[in-house]
């Protein structure tokens, strides 16, 4: 191959989107100003194009650029409503804007190429990569951190989908309470198969966002995901005449236990979802991808190759097996599930597990309060269907992708 027209630069970003720009200012905050680096992504992001939430200490490099963050949150179930106190942590949203901004001016101080085309395909010679960029040109670089979506190295025993539309409403009148999110309620209709929940993120007693989400194995249409959040809406008791849907959000993210391969090939390694920061059981991903930059940043600041640790031990991805297994299952009910893991532990506890950041001793009590009997028997089931794998490694040859989401005429943004 002819690369003797190619950019040369230290590290390559694949994917403009949330981790690359998650990337972008760490390596500012962290002063890395001897590398060279391109973006390559088909899109420049700017703007609101979608909102995260997740939970942290205050004090973090994000603070400025929040939405909203609550030290309680509400969980709801058929048989009551618990508000959790989060402390030492904090519920917070983060919109895509102010981080698409902060990373426009990190690439400012870094000096960084922004190629806005799309990516034919990477080449690892083991010594660079080739990143074959769409009209025939390319980047040749030292390292290339590759954020576009991917689908796992495999299908998983159980592949599910968390999908979610959510609308920024605005009220005429003050009705949201901005002291307090609703982290789960899960007083929504529940599917044949999966669990579905609702969420409210209130930005002030006037806006917020209301989202309902679905676990399970396949989407709904566009009216069936309006139908569910009017539902939604009526059930929170808000009234639509006094009420203007500012912006919708849709999304879809991977609930698999299916590996997916951080590390491609010798210097290409993946972030965000394909790079393993979506945590199975929950979908949630942001805290995870935030490390990621940080421990890309700090690596390349001190010389050593932009390697993350993966997004959580082995065991938990165990556990999330497990888990899934059971909810696919119909051994455990959602609700049921998620309310007694935040109505038997300190809230805390269950935040710090789903980041991965438990011990063993803590993961044992958690577990303990879960139902035993459907547990076991999604152990043992989950035990059984590694080893068929082990004996017959084609039985799960075929390939599982993740669909984009329906996005109807009133959507806004894709979230």
């Amino acid at each position: 191959m002819n690369t003797s027209a190619a950019l040369d630069v230290d590290l390559a970003l694949v994917g403009g989107g949330g981790a690359a720009s998650l990337v972008l200012a760490a390596l500012d905050r962290h002063g890395v100003r001897d590398l060279r680096v391109a973006v390559v992504d088909p899109v420049h992001r700017r703007g609101q194009d979608r909102t995260w939430a997740f939970w942290d200490r205050p004090g973090s490099d994000l603070d400025p650029l929040l939405a909203a963050s609550w030290d309680q949150v509400e969980v709801a179930t058929p048989d009551g409503r618990r508000v959790l106190d989060l402390a030492p942590l904090r519920y917070a949203m983060l919109r895509s804007g102010p981080v698409y901004a902060r990373a426009a001016e990190a690439e400012r101080r870094l000096g960084v190429r922004r190629i806005v085309a799309p990516v034919d395909a990477l080449y690892d010679d083991g010594g660079h990569v080739t990143v074959r960029v769409g009209g025939g040109s390319a980047v040749r670089a030292s390292w290339v951190l590759d954020s576009r979506p991917r689908p796992p190295r495999r299908p998983g025993r159980t592949n599910w989908l968390q999908h979610f539309r959510g609308w920024w409403l605005e009220s005429a009148v003050p009705v949201f309470d901005p002291a307090r999110a609703v982290l789960m309620d899960f007083r929504t209709p529940q599917p044949a198969r999966g669990v579905s929940f609702g969420y409210v993120l209130p930005v002030s007693d006037r806006y917020a966002l209301v989202e309902y989400t679905e676990f399970g194995p396949d989407l709904l249409t566009d009216a069936g995901y309006d139908a569910a959040l009017a539902g939604y809406r009526d059930l929170l008791g808000l009234d639509p005449t006094r009420l203007t849907v500012r912006e919708v959000e849709n999304g879809v993210i991977p609930m698999t236990d299916g590996p997916f391969e951080a590390r491609p090939s010798p210097r290409v390694v993946r972030l965000g979802t394909a790079g393993g920061a979506t945590r199975p059981s929950t979908g949630f991903t942001f805290s995870a991808m935030h490390r990621q930059a940080e421990q890309v940043a700090r690596a390349l600041a001190a010389g050593r190759p932009p390697m993350p640790a993966p997004a959580y031990p082995r065991r938990h991805r165990w556990m999330d097996a497990v888990a899934l297994r059971a909810l696919d299952a119909g051994g455990v009910g959602g609700p049921d599930f998620f309310g007694r893991l935040f109505d038997r532990n300190p809230a805390e506890r269950v935040l710090r597990f789903l980041d991965g950041a438990t011990t063993p001793a803590e993961e044992v009590a958690l577990m303990g309060t879960t139902r035993l009997r459907p547990m076991v028997a999604a152990t043992a089931g989950d035990a059984a269907a590694r080893l068929r794998d082990r004996l017959d490694p084609t039985r799960r040859a075929a390939t599982w992708t993740v669909p984009r989401p329906v996005v109807g005429d009133r959507a806004d943004a894709d979230g």
